[in-house]
């Protein structure tokens, strides 16, 4: 099992959105990064947990957990022309762009951004070093650290 945090802006999709929707599943569609497009296709598996972290708002913070329910395929709003996520070059035969489905779990006691970079244990997540991944990669170590502070 591996650790991931997927970031979204509360206003378009929020912590609560994912546990009122139905059977508290969604699939996380839109990314538009070759980065995180790529981590999302070769590395989050089924079962990996994942941190739902609440960006471009007053107070970012890790706000919940979720878990992956099904592996990569697809994102079917590449090929929708009416979709803000539509891409010309993308076809059905080859896709350019994929999403993985995920399932609430809980929320947790908001870790704000501040605190994160506060907390001199958390050395390696790339959100402490600004980076603007939509999806990024957390170690056990600070996934337990964090979960003990949420």
């Amino acid at each position: 099992m591996a650790y991931w945090l997927f970031k979204t802006e509360p206003d378009t999709f929020s912590i609560g959105d994912l546990k009122e929707a139905p059977q508290q599943s969604t699939f996380w569609e839109g990314i538009r990064n070759y980065q995180a497009r790529n981590f999302l296709r070769d590395q989050v598996k089924v079962g990996d947990q994942v941190f739902i972290y609440h960006s471009s708002c007053k107070t970012p913070a890790i706000v919940g957990v979720a878990i992956v329910t099904h592996a990569a395929e697809a994102d079917p709003y590449q090929f929708d022309m009416s979709s803000d996520y539509y891409d010309a070059k993308a076809t059905l035969k080859s896709p350019r762009w994929v999403g993985v489905t995920i399932q609430y779990q809980r929320h947790l006691k908001p870790i704000t951004l501040a605190a994160i970079k506060a907390n001199n244990d958390i050395t390696e997540l790339a959100l402490k070093k600004a980076n603007r991944l939509s999806i990024m990669p957390v170690s056990e170590r600070e996934w337990d650290l964090l979960i003990a502070h949420g």
